[in-house]
């Protein structure tokens, strides 16, 4: 079924979008600077590890902390992982420069000796040093750094250098909404929600590229159009294109957002909110700014 071409005015609605999306990233930058991120302990170093109990019925959070204080061991944080008829935990400690096969080895003999939890199984365990995750938190930014330049340059030498600038201020405008949904949230920012990140960067310039294209197209086919008449017009040629690739990706990721756990929830939600963002920059960021640059940048060439 072929769906009719709307006629939406979207330059003359870019303001209150251009100001939401301020207001969202001045949130984000308040909340990184005053709250900060819940880094995984792949960024700050630490121990993780995963049981799983036998005796079902009196395994709660509260009941293993309680175990592991008897123990001595204050500072490892307990939470539940996957159904509750899994029965399992993931542990985690952020403790510096610790003996990881010691500390397993202990939580291990704690849980044995209560007899309430049943017969303990552990499922993994991995540790980060610091160093490692200093490092692993530098290559995160190092890479998506590498990526904007990447698609700067692409888009320099494939388009033209106007259509660079609106790309790429798209694309931090749909990482940092996203990074400051996980601010609020205080949601776990691990390497699994980097990797959603780079994720969104290719949907998102996906998108924008599509719409890029059509503008390119309908600048030469309309010759005698207004530039901004020529924006409109790509723009509402491309939505059903747009809105059908978009809710496509959000029904995917929501369903394996609500039905998932762990580090593939967080990797989920992130892109629950990168596919919302970035269909909605490329309409109304990438866009407008493009405009922005050909009139500004052209006018001073002239």
């Amino acid at each position: 079924m072929k769906i009719k071409t709307p006629h939406i005015r979207f330059l003359e609605l870019k303001w209150p979008f251009i100001a939401v999306s301020v207001l969202l990233i001045a949130m984000t930058g308040y909340l990184y600077f005053t709250k900060g991120l819940n880094y995984g302990i792949d960024f700050k170093g630490g121990l993780t590890m995963l049981f799983q109990f036998s005796n079902q019925e009196s395994v709660t959070e509260r009941k293993i902390d309680e175990v592991l204080r008897k123990a001595g061991k204050t500072n490892i944080v307990v939470q539940r992982f996957g159904k509750s008829e899994e029965n399992t935990f993931v542990l985690r400690t952020e403790v510096e420069n610790i003996d990881s096969n010691k500390l397993v080895e202990e939580v291990q003999n704690a849980f044995k000796q209560d007899l309430t939890l049943g017969t303990p199984t552990l499922l993994k365990n991995d540790f980060v040093g610091p160093k490692a995750g200093k490092e692993l938190k530098r290559k995160g930014q190092f890479a998506m750094l590498i990526a904007w330049v990447v698609i700067l340059l692409y888009i320099g030498f494939r388009f033209d250098f106007y259509f660079a600038p609106g790309a790429i201020v798209a694309l931090i405008h749909d990482v940092l909404i996203t990074v400051g949904v996980f601010a609020i949230t205080g949601r776990e920012v691990n390497l699994t929600v980097v990797s959603a990140l780079l994720t969104i960067i290719g949907y998102s310039i996906n998108d924008t590229i599509v719409i890029y294209d059509r503008i390119r197209e309908n600048i030469a086919k309309h010759k005698t159009m207004t530039l901004e008449k020529v924006i409109d017009l790509s723009l509402n040629e491309t939505l059903s294109r747009t809105l059908v690739t978009a809710l496509t990706v959000f029904f995917v990721v929501l369903v394996l957002f609500l039905r998932a756990d762990g580090d593939i929830q967080d990797f989920a939600l992130a892109m629950v909110v990168g596919t919302i963002v970035g269909s909605y920059s490329s309409l109304f960021i990438a866009a407008p700014i493009y405009l922005w640059c050909k009139k500004v940048f052209k006018k001073k060439a002239a």
